[in-house]
């Protein structure tokens, strides 16, 4: 089965949206999971495997990916990618899209197909930006997952509103050092 790399913002949606680690750390674990269908899009892969996807697939999947993007050496950050892509057996290929040639990848089993189209995301991802340009949010109960595209490459937050409360949240904690004197 042809498929294609899963996009950026969909390898961070379904680790951050699936994932039993995100989850519990913001207190969505007896929540309902979002709608399959709202990530299927992004999932880079072809519609027949799509749509075979359920929510305990999609965990199991996010539950894969978490560990690189917590991983704190560029060394096992390769291993993890390197051993999913491997456990996938995907290989690449030229799939012809409206008669040119386009890069793509095969996955045997339908059921390697948003593990390959992750892993090969995150492969090229790694490739492209570096070992340091993923992680996991430092704000307090988050255990979100974010992909730095900043300039700088500093990013520590999954986003604004986890930057913004461990900003009020230091604020507060120095303003009660400042009254207890």
């Amino acid at each position: 089965m042809a498929i294609d790399a899963m996009s950026p913002v969909g390898l961070v949606e379904l680790v951050n949206q699936w994932g039993t680690a995100p989850r519990a750390a913001d207190g969505r674990s007896d929540k309902a999971y979002p709608a399959v269908a709202d990530l299927a899009g992004q999932l880079g892969v072809p519609d027949p495997a799509a749509g075979t996807l359920d929510a305990a697939e999609l965990a199991r999947v996010a539950d894969r990916l978490h560990p690189v993007f917590a991983a704190t050496e560029p060394a096992e950050r390769a291993r993890l990618i390197t051993d999913m892509l491997g456990e996938t057996e995907v290989c690449p290929t030229l799939v012809m899209t409206a008669g040119r040639p386009r890069a793509g990848w095969l996955v045997a089993r339908r059921q390697h197909a948003v593990l390959a189209a992750a892993a090969i995301a995150l492969r090229r991802y790694l490739a492209d930006h570096g070992p340091d340009r993923l992680g996991i949010c430092t704000g307090r109960r988050c255990a979100d997952v974010y992909l730095d595209t900043s300039p700088a490459g500093r990013r520590r937050f999954c986003s604004v509103t986890c930057q913004n409360r461990a900003r009020v949240a230091a604020f507060r904690d120095r303003q009660a050092a400042v009254d207890r004197r």
